[in-house]
């Protein structure tokens, strides 16, 4: 039978754009679902920050009449703009090996984005640097974390196929946990609090982070600026994010780097146990078992943990801060009994970020890419 490309306009279509990542992934034991309700608001025009800049599209693809792709068309206007760019985004594309399926739901896209004037075509990508980018393209038998995504190897295979190219990569690494931290750090890190009046900042209560809940994506809006593709968050967004991220973070694994002079955070991490498995065994739900799972790993003694989000103020890069972060880390996950971090995804281009790992024994171990194809 033919295949029938269909644009989601309902609630109902929007949750069935979401469980197919979840049905076409049921057997692979790479793959980490996201969790439904999250993507429901992460997709959706009302509650997502992100739609007063950005337009998108869904499509289905339909054959014998069960569902057998998705993927999103987005414009983010306000990246445009700022890179100068009239580029369409796809992102949350899924499908099964079957060319026809990959061609009519990338046809659809670049049709919307024809009739929007764009000329050029790129990603998978997001509405933002919070979302899932790139396709996997290599480390293919390696499990995939809570901020990023698993694709089946045909995928690469098909955008090839049609026309498009690499963008940017970003690798992937392991950084397995050193039995004391490194001597040189320990002392640049005295060196670098009493030059630049820095402190280092820790949390035990939920309560005791809010004051700094948006200073900490403020740093990131500095920080991540000259990134790819990257488009500073407006106070609504990150409003959007503290309420969402903040009550589910462990505090103990979050590290601060606090300016005396004005309490500005000049850096900071945000770690995590390492949750894929959890969320394996949640398969998109929250309920009724999926909280207990994500609850256990959450609070659990990790063998691996995840640096979800790290930042620092360019005024700081290469001047130590980055080892103050990690001098008070690397003795809490030794104290955890954590094996390795998943360093999650880093532009390959980004010398600095992974010039930061040169005291650490690491194993690049996957790679993400963003395609690109004019229109």
């Amino acid at each position: 039978m033919s295949i029938t490309i269909k644009e989601v306009q309902s609630k109902r279509e929007l949750k069935d754009f979401i469980k197919f990542n979840i049905k076409l992934y049921k057997d692979c034991p790479y793959h980490v679902p996201g969790l439904i309700s999250e993507e429901m608001m992460t997709l959706s025009k009302e509650k997502n920050p992100a739609f007063d800049f950005c337009e998108a599209k869904y499509f289905l693809a339909i054959k014998d009449n069960k569902i057998v792709g998705r993927i999103a068309g987005i414009i983010n206007h306000k990246a445009n703009e700022q890179w100068k760019e009239k580029n369409l985004r796809f992102g949350f594309i899924d499908f099964i090996d079957d060319e026809h399926v990959s061609k009519a739901l990338l046809d659809a896209v670049i049709q919307w984005g024809k009739e929007k004037g764009m000329e050029a075509i790129h990603g998978p990508l997001g509405f933002t640097d919070l979302d899932h980018e790139g396709l996997l393209v290599w480390g293919f038998e390696e499990v995939a974390t809570m901020a990023t995504t698993y694709s089946y190897p045909y995928y690469k295979d098909h955008l090839e196929k049609l026309g498009f190219v690499k963008d940017q990569d970003w690798k992937e690494f392991k950084i397995w946990i050193p039995e004391a931290v490194p001597e040189k750090h320990l002392r640049i890190g005295e060196i670098v609090l009493k030059k630049y009046g820095l402190r280092i900042l820790k949390f035990k209560k939920t309560k005791e982070i809010w004051p700094y809940a948006r200073k900490i994506f403020e740093t990131l809006n500095v920080a991540y600026a000259h990134l790819y593709g990257f488009v500073a968050l407006s106070p609504k967004q990150i409003d959007y994010y503290v309420k969402m991220y903040i009550p589910m973070l462990r505090l103990d694994l979050i590290t601060l780097i606090v300016r005396d002079s004005d309490d500005a955070v000049a850096g900071f991490a945000i770690t995590l146990p390492n949750l894929s498995k959890a969320m394996q065994k949640a398969r998109g739900s929250l309920f009724p078992f999926g909280i207990i799972h994500l609850l256990k790993s959450l609070y659990s003694k990790p063998k691996v943990v995840d640096l979800y989000l790290m930042g620092v103020l360019p005024e700081y890069r290469g001047k130590g801060v980055n080892a103050l972060i990690f001098n008070d880390l690397i003795p809490r996950y030794i104290a955890l009994g954590t094996v390795f971090a998943e360093s999650n995804p880093e532009l390959e281009s980004n010398n600095a970020i992974q010039a930061q790992w040169d005291y650490f024994r690491t194993e690049h171990h996957k790679t993400r890419r963003a395609f690109i194809k004019q229109i």
